[in-house]
């Protein structure tokens, strides 16, 4: 078991002259759907209304997601029309749950007693629901004291749940909406787990002599040390093994992660969450790794809040995501990356209209992950340009060749921890 190290902060941890090390982009741009007056935005906010009205955030036994809101933004923000953002929302309603009553109500004073208990997902909502009237409806300001203050700050939990708290979170300040704010604190505090120690508790954070500012270094050596050898024999969506029996050797890993430039060091993460999707091989013909998606849409995630968090969560939020990441990499049994699978690529002249035509009107256009992740790859390609078309072939050979999900195990472990296969 891991033994608590004698203490020294990183250096990019520390404040520098009174403030936090930044990473400094423009935002995206916002779209105000709760106010905007033409008909396409105002599907979009019934919409997102109905679906909050209607559906639970959890289903399925509490352990599948609500998407409706990241494919209706993702349409929306490609440029969907108010008759596919329906159709959109009719096909996500086939399989989704009403809402149940919980156990009981959730009080300002005892709220965080239940943190982690999916089945007081009502109470949550209902909760941060009264909170939000106290505060004359500024989400914001509501967000401030329940997601970014204490010594345990929610924010620091957000990958719990394979990510979707905090891709929840990302639509909430893209498409400035109050209701998606709402269910995406809702689900933090409902899929609240032990990973957030690993940013509250700075005891984790320590030297390593892996110490290097390349992810993709990083990731080979975890692929080439024997000592996660034995711990998965399939590809399985339970990341807890590698926390329970592997957290010394994980943690070597982790906090190998130099960040003296965060900012050139986010954009090679963004690049590398591309890679470990579409420059691994595939678990099999025609299909993509459904739990590498979540890396790329919740670094996507974090790219749309960097500009609008405080600061001082920054570099903390793109460890999370490292957590997350080096985590899930090891429990699909640590695939070789080849970065010539996308920079060899023919795209054959097909460009982001190619993309964002098959993100809205292929047979896959219903499918919540594909069009998050043709989209995660568009806006990294916005944020960061694309000289050498790395985003354009991945989002191009991903649009083209994308048949079916894959990654499961089919195991008891799947099943348990993350069954959802769309």
């Amino acid at each position: 078991m891991f033994s608590i190290p004698i203490f020294r902060l990183p250096s990019f941890l520390k404040p520098q002259g009174g403030s936090y090390p930044t990473i400094v982009l423009p935002s995206v741009e916002i779209h105000n759907v709760e106010t905007a007056a033409e008909k396409r935005p105002r599907t979009l906010k019934h919409l997102l209304k109905a679906n909050h009205a209607n559906y639970s955030i959890i289903y399925h036994d509490l352990r599948f997601h609500n998407h409706t809101p990241h494919i209706l933004g993702s349409a929306y923000i490609l440029g969907g029309t108010h008759e596919h953002l329906n159709n959109i929302y009719e096909k996500e309603s086939e399989e989704l749950e009403p809402w149940h009553d919980s156990p009981g109500e959730i009080s300002k004073e005892d709220w965080r007693e239940f943190l982690g208990k999916r089945e007081y997902q009502r109470a949550f909502v209902d909760f941060f629901e009264d909170q939000l009237v106290a505060r004359r409806y500024d989400w914001k300001l509501l967000l401030e004291e329940y997601l970014f203050e204490g010594d345990k700050p929610i924010i620091n939990g957000l990958v719990s749940g394979l990510g979707h708290p905090l891709i929840h979170l990302s639509y909430a300040y893209e498409l400035d909406s109050r209701t998606v704010a709402i269910e995406a604190l809702a689900l933090g505090t409902c899929f609240y787990s032990s990973l957030h120690k690993y940013i509250d508790e700075p005891a984790y954070t320590t030297s390593s002599v892996h110490s290097t500012s390349s992810l993709l270094d990083i990731l080979h050596k975890v692929r080439e040390d024997k000592r996660f050898d034995g711990l998965y024999d399939h590809r399985s969506g339970d990341i807890s093994k590698v926390f329970e029996e592997r957290e010394d050797v994980f943690l070597e890993y982790w906090n190998a992660w130099e960040l003296p430039d965060p900012k050139a060091q986010f954009e090679e993460s963004q690049k590398t969450a591309v890679a470990i999707l579409m420059a691994t091989e595939p678990p099999e013909e025609s299909k993509f790794d459904f739990f590498f998606v979540h890396l790329l849409t919740t670094s996507h995630a974090v790219r749309i809040l960097l500009p609008l968090i405080p600061t001082k969560f920054h570099i903390s939020l793109v460890r999370q995501w490292w957590l997350f990441t080096l985590a899930v990499y090891i429990a699909q049994t640590r695939p070789r990356i080849q970065l010539r699978l996308v920079d060899n690529y023919d795209v054959k002249e097909r460009d982001w209209k190619f993309v964002v035509d098959k993100a809205l009107n292929s047979a896959h256009s219903m499918d919540a992950h594909f069009v998050k992740a043709l989209r995660s790859m568009k806006a990294a390609s916005d944020t960061w340009g694309d000289p050498a078309q790395f985003y354009l072939k991945a989002a191009v050979k991903f649009a083209d060749e994308f048949a079916h999900w894959g990654g499961f195990s089919g195991s008891a472990d799947d099943v348990k921890y993350y069954p959802e296969r769309q």
